[in-house]
């Protein structure tokens, strides 16, 4: 089973993650939107020469073919993608895979294709877009816990201040997404969430917290 760093920010282009890993981020999704495919082939381009900068994971969100031709060695898809997906494809590139689901339904389309991380949302209420599922909460992280054989990623409405209770919960990690591109200052934003999971960190590396 993988670790996941439990920080874990989402961006939407090549800039970003350069911003981000600049800043000790060592997971980063690059979710580009709007982009017509040769621009998206190049901030993938660009955002993989970053993190191999930085030392940095980045997982490309949804863009699997391009992940391929790019020797990226990380892929997010969401539910409605994996239909279209070649996911045989994908295992023969080296390819790690993350799902997102939101029901029980999803979840085991998800556990079916054995996935490297499954992903849970929305945790709380979000801003990023409207969505049709009500909050999961907590509870429901540690319920989806206990069917995994994987790591589970939260996401959904998390800030700095809430990442500990979902962390404690039972998520490897807590994803970000407006709490850091939305900052007024995300650089310091990241830093911040940085130290605040140093020790769920510790603990994945067998060292007791500070």
């Amino acid at each position: 089973m993988i670790e996941l760093d439990p920080f874990y920010p989402i961006v939407p282009d090549a800039n970003w993650v350069r911003r981000i890993a600049g800043q000790g981020a060592k997971l980063i999704q690059l979710r580009v939107k709007d982009m017509a495919r040769d621009a998206v082939e190049a901030e993938i381009a660009q955002a993989l020469e970053t993190v191999s900068a930085f030392d940095c994971q980045l997982v490309v969100n949804d863009y699997w073919r391009e992940a391929i031709r790019l020797h990226a060695n990380f892929v997010h898809l969401g539910q409605q993608d994996l239909a279209g997906a070649d996911l045989p494809a994908m295992r023969a590139a080296g390819i790690r895979i993350g799902v997102s689901t939101h029901s029980p339904e999803e979840l085991a389309v998800a556990l079916a294709m054995e996935p490297d991380y499954v992903a849970l949302g929305p945790i709380y209420p979000t801003k990023l877009k409207a969505m049709p599922w009500q909050p999961q909460g907590l509870d429901r992280i540690g319920d989806w816990r206990t069917k995994l054989r994987c790591p589970l990623v939260a996401i959904g409405g998390i800030n700095l201040e809430r990442a500990p209770a979902v962390l404690a919960a039972g998520a490897a990690s807590a994803a970000a997404v407006t709490d850091i591109v939305m900052s007024e200052d995300p650089e310091q934003r990241t830093r911040d969430w940085i130290a605040a999971t140093e020790p769920w960190r510790r603990l994945s590396t067998g060292c007791p917290p500070a």
